[in-house]
């Protein structure tokens, strides 16, 4: 049996990661969250409670995993704080494998801020000891869901660049795939992404064809962006990294179309408009 605990099990998808795994035979699964509630009930599924900012909890919850899910921390100011604690109660805990959830072109130069984190949190695991794999995603094409809102309108600075938006469902599937048998994909960076890359203004046209209602995006200015974030009295870190979503779009750096989901899946990535009709 191999010994799987998933984190973030009450999420879209830690929680599509556990339902997959839970119907593996040879996979004996825990799940780890911060509201068990919402978690799926698995029969047989063993669930419990921990935070990423408390050190005990997570040591005893990770204690005897083959591999581990590691997913992201939500935005916060004290991220980089909670995933430390989370990889060294691994350490602790004698994790043999962690696959993170990270975010593609990670690193202290991205132009989306919230991916400097995970670039900082990669090389946490890289310095740790752990057997590691990193999970590089494009940003999820069901999100434009929540982008569009009820108005089904998109509005950010994205100008004309493009993005190769992938599934969560890929996304879910790739890391239980790889949790089962983690050893061949130990010490890779996979980007994951969808199978071509679109401006904004081509996925509003995709998610009217695919869902039947019209959307529309409305390229904003830093200025404009600002100022129709500015309701939601969010702190300045957090508002520059919602406006940062488009930026990075915007500038060309996520123009990247990899074969990495086939490579783990042997079959291509789905496509906006799967994602947007079937979200996760």
């Amino acid at each position: 049996m191999t010994r799987v605990v998933v984190t973030g099990a009450t999420g879209r998808i830690g929680g599509q990661v556990a339902r997959l795994l839970a119907a593996a035979p040879e996979v004996e699964l825990r799940l780890v969250g911060r509201s068990l509630h919402r978690a799926p009930q698995l029969e047989g599924v063993e669930a419990v409670r921990a935070d990423f900012s408390d050190a005990a909890a997570c040591r005893e919850a990770f204690a005897g995993a083959d591999a581990l899910l590691l997913v992201s921390a939500g935005e916060a100011a004290d991220r980089l704080a909670q995933h430390r604690t989370a990889i060294d109660a691994a350490v602790d805990a004698g994790v043999g494998h962690v696959v993170y959830t990270s975010f593609l072109g990670a690193g202290p130069e991205a132009g989306f801020t919230l991916a400097r984190d995970h670039g900082a949190t990669e090389q946490m695991l890289r310095d740790s000891g752990l057997a590691w794999t990193f999970l590089r995603d494009s940003f999820y094409a069901d999100v434009l869901l929540d982008f569009a809102g009820e108005e089904r309108v998109i509005r950010g600075p994205g100008g004309t660049g493009r993005c190769a938006f992938v599934s969560r469902r890929d996304v879910a599937e790739v890391a239980a795939r790889i949790l089962r048998e983690a050893g061949p994909w130990a010490g890779r960076s996979l980007d994951l992404t969808g199978p071509v890359s679109v401006s904004l203004a081509e996925a509003v046209l995709l998610m009217t064809r695919a869902r039947g209602e019209e959307y529309e995006f409305v390229d904003e200015t830093l200025t404009e962006a600002r100022a129709s974030r500015a309701s939601y009295d969010a702190p300045d870190w957090q508002v520059e990294a919602w406006i940062s979503t488009y930026t990075a779009i915007a500038s060309g750096e996520l123009d990247v179309v990899s074969d990495d989901v086939e490579q783990v899946l042997g079959r291509a990535p789905l496509s906006v408009e799967e994602s947007v009709t079937d979200p996760l």
